[in-house]
């Protein structure tokens, strides 16, 4: 193999759709937090998605080149799933803010946590996983918001609307 190519065992049509989905599927999960006018929007989870599936694509086109030489190179690609879930961990963290006790910012930090998986499995090809794993988030994201509306008091975090705390009746 030379220094430098622009061979690659994947096809550039796969790389193409693989990274393209990645980005797709990331900018409708990060378009649910833009418009919820969270700190990571579309642009952090779009670039988190896309991101992860490059790390994939590479750690397969690692593996099409090295894994058969036989020269005693040991390829781990569960390393690249580590990596990028420890790596999207710390940037989904920095979204995590405390203010006068209160925690904001964890749906977004998941958000990415999620981003960053559904674009390994674009990377790694497995475009099936991807598009269930963000139809299910958009599912838990939008209906569940609406719910927590209805179902939740905005003013008071989780107290439930009729479980008697609420109301101001005198005994």
């Amino acid at each position: 193999m030379s220094d430098f190519t622009l061979q690659t065992d994947t096809s550039l049509l796969a790389i193409a759709v693989r990274l393209g989905l990645a980005c797709v599927l990331g900018f409708l999960i990060g378009f649910e937090r833009e418009i919820k006018d969270r700190p990571a929007g579309l642009r952090t989870h779009m670039l988190t998605a896309l991101a992860a599936a490059a790390f994939a694509i590479i750690a397969i086109e690692f593996i099409a080149i090295y894994g058969n030489e036989g020269n005693g190179t040991q390829l781990d690609p569960i390393r690249v799933v580590e990596a990028v879930t420890a790596g999207v961990a710390f940037l989904a963290a920095g979204t995590i803010i405390q203010a006068r006790g209160k925690v904001q910012g964890l749906t977004t930090g998941a958000g990415m946590w999620l981003a960053g998986a559904i674009g390994l499995a674009c990377g790694a090809g497995f475009l099936t996983v991807a598009l269930v794993a963000a139809g299910f988030a958009l599912l838990i994201l939008v209906p569940m918001k609406l719910m927590e509306k209805n179902v939740f008091r905005e003013d008071e975090p989780g107290l439930k609307v009729g479980d008697g705390k609420d109301e101001h009746k005198k005994d």
